[in-house]
């Protein structure tokens, strides 16, 4: 079957989202199957565009609570059906501190929105479990420091 190819001008994380859902990779491979695979397809485009910079400087704080929320979820299974793929795949970023794209940093400054959710218990609904697959209080408000401090 034909792995998705990523569209002109299409980033990182709508690629991935869009390739990890096609219905042909669905049935074909499981899901960490999918973004490796998804991964390596968006990394040797032939297309690729203007590099962007990307940051590895996000608190260690941010990683650990990425790595809380995806081993309560590989413990627990995700009963309440929390998260997007993106979630998960940034959950999976900062867990093995990964390089972070500016736009990404910029995502993760956006999902302070969801501030109001995030004392939600893991067992009680997604608030608090997205919240740290984001990276926490640490990795937002890092997020929101560096893109002030890239003005």
């Amino acid at each position: 079957m034909p792995i998705p190819t990523p569209n002109p001008g299409e980033d990182f994380d709508k690629f991935i989202e869009r390739c990890m859902s096609d219905e042909n990779m669905v049935t074909e491979y499981d899901q960490s199957q999918r973004y490796a695979i998804c991964s390596v397809k968006f990394q040797n485009k032939k297309t690729a565009p203007q590099n962007e910079d990307s940051y590895t400087d996000y608190p260690q704080a941010a990683s650990n609570n990425a790595k809380r929320a995806l081993d309560w979820k590989e413990e627990n299974g995700n009963k309440n059906d929390c998260g997007t793929l993106v979630g998960w795949m940034r959950a999976n970023q900062l867990a093995k501190r990964e390089p972070i794209s500016l736009t990404t940093v910029k995502r993760m400054a956006a999902f302070v929105r969801h501030a109001q959710n995030k004392d939600v218990s893991y067992e009680e609904g997604c608030g608090g479990l997205m919240w740290d697959a984001w990276g926490g209080d640490e990795g937002i408000n890092w997020a929101i420091r560096k893109i002030e401090q890239l003005k």
